[in-house]
C-alpha cells in the first residue's frame, strides 16, 4: 500500500535491526486519514468472504480494525489483556507471549460476541512473530467460528509470524512487509525481490 509505505519511509524510526517505531502514526497518534484508506484496503481485500465480525487485540489493533469493520459494516470486537469488572462471564481465553515484555498474558472476549455463526477477519497493526495472531485464532477456534483471514497493517518479514500462519494454510494479507531494517533504512520485501533479480 503506498501511502502506508510513503509513511513509514517519512515518519517510522528505526530502533534496531529488529525495532521499527510508527507511534507518530498508527499506535500511538494515528493519521485518521492515513487508518481510514488502510480500512478501506482490508475491506477491499476480503469483501468476497462474508465477513460477520472484524475480530482484533487492544489497543493497536483497533484503529484499522474499527475502519475495516466500518466498510465491511459489521461490528469489530477487541480481545482485552486486562480484567474487567464488567466482563466476567462466559469468557473466551487464550494466552499470548510477549517477545517484547518477556511475558505471557492472558486476552479474552465475551463468548456472547463471537459464535458458531461467525465468519471473522482479524486485524492487527503488527506482525511479528505471530503470538497475538494465534491468540486470537484460537479465541475463535474456541468459539466455533470461522476464520476468513488475518489482515496486518506492517509485516516484519524477517521474523516468522508470517510464515507460521501461512504454514497453517491461513490467508494473510499485509498492507507493508519489511525486508529488513539493518543499517537504520527500511527495505520492503519487494525491494528485496527486484535486487534478487537483477543480481
Amino acid at each position: 500500500m503506498k501511502l502506508l509505505k510513503e509513511k513509514m519511509l517519512k515518519e517510522g524510526i528505526v530502533l534496531s535491526d529488529s525495532v521499527l517505531k510508527v507511534d507518530s502514526f498508527l499506535n500511538h497518534q494515528m493519521d485518521p486519514q492515513l487508518i481510514n484508506e488502510i480500512g478501506r484496503e482490508f475491506a477491499n481485500r476480503f469483501e468476497s468472504e462474508s465477513i460477520t465480525k472484524v475480530l482484533t487485540i487492544e489497543s493497536s489493533g483497533i484503529g484499522p480494525g474499527i475502519l475495516a469493520a466500518m466498510y465491511l459494516q459489521v461490528p469489530l470486537v477487541f480481545a482485552r489483556k486486562r480484567k474487567s469488572l464488567t466482563l466476567t462471564d462466559n469468557l473466551l481465553t487464550s494466552s499470548v507471549y510477549s517477545f517484547t515484555k518477556q511475558e505471557n498474558y492472558e486476552i479474552s472476549v465475551s463468548n456472547r460476541f463471537l459464535s458458531s455463526q461467525d465468519k471473522v477477519l482479524i486485524i492487527d497493526d503488527f506482525l511479528a512473530n505471530g503470538q497475538a495472531a494465534l491468540g486470537l485464532i484460537d479465541l475463535i477456534q474456541k468459539a466455533g467460528s470461522d476464520l476468513a483471514g488475518v489482515g496486518i497493517v506492517i509485516e516484519k518479514g524477517f521474523q516468522d509470524g508470517g510464515k507460521v500462519l501461512r504454514e497453517r494454510g491461513i490467508r494473510v494479507e499485509s498492507l507493508a512487509i519489511i525486508h529488513s531494517l539493518k543499517e537504520g533504512n527500511i527495505q520492503f520485501a519487494e525491494q528485496a525481490m527486484e535486487g534478487a533479480i537483477h543480481e
